[in-house]
């Protein structure tokens, strides 16, 4: 019993450790993220714990990410545009609302005028945006909200089919 309860300590620790570890990355770097990811299909969606609209979506996509968990050819990335300031804000939220996909903070808001036409030129700005690419090329744009129902029918669209 020792052993099973010493065993779940350590689990938790390394969860509350990987829920820290939320890189700040400058938007050349989320780039470089994006290009690199080797997933078939890349959901990338940007947010913040501020966006009514966002967090009322992310328990659908803690969903999706969890049927997709085992797929070696689907990853989920959230770009937090929160300032880096609120750091914290984030980890707490990401912890008290269980978001199990990986958690990046873009901290490069001065710049915003610049790097967000280079996402996707239809975006003026507005979060929530979801953006998906399939072999490094962006297939599908969301300005706004979505439903677990239409992220699920735009991700078996395009993986594997």
């Amino acid at each position: 019993m020792q052993k099973l309860r010493f065993f779940f300590i350590l689990l938790l620790m390394a969860a509350g450790m990987q829920a820290q570890n939320i890189p700040l990355l400058k938007y050349e770097q989320l780039e470089s993220r994006i290009a690199g990811e080797k997933a078939e299909l890349l959901v990338v969606n940007f947010w913040a714990t501020t966006c009514a609209p966002c967090v009322k979506e992310l328990p659908h996509f803690m969903e999706v990410n969890a049927e997709y968990k085992d797929d070696p050819g689907f990853k989920m990335l959230l770009v937090s545009l929160d300032r880096a300031k609120d750091l914290e804000r984030v980890k707490k939220f990401m912890k008290d609302r269980e978001i199990t996909a990986e958690v990046v903070v873009l901290d490069d808001n001065k710049r915003m005028n610049t790097w967000i036409p280079r996402i996707n030129l239809d975006w003026g700005g507005e979060i929530p945006v979801t953006l998906i690419y399939k072999n490094n090329e962006q297939v599908y744009f969301q300005n706004g909200e979505m439903s677990k129902e239409e992220l699920q029918q735009v991700i078996k669209q395009h993986l594997n089919p």
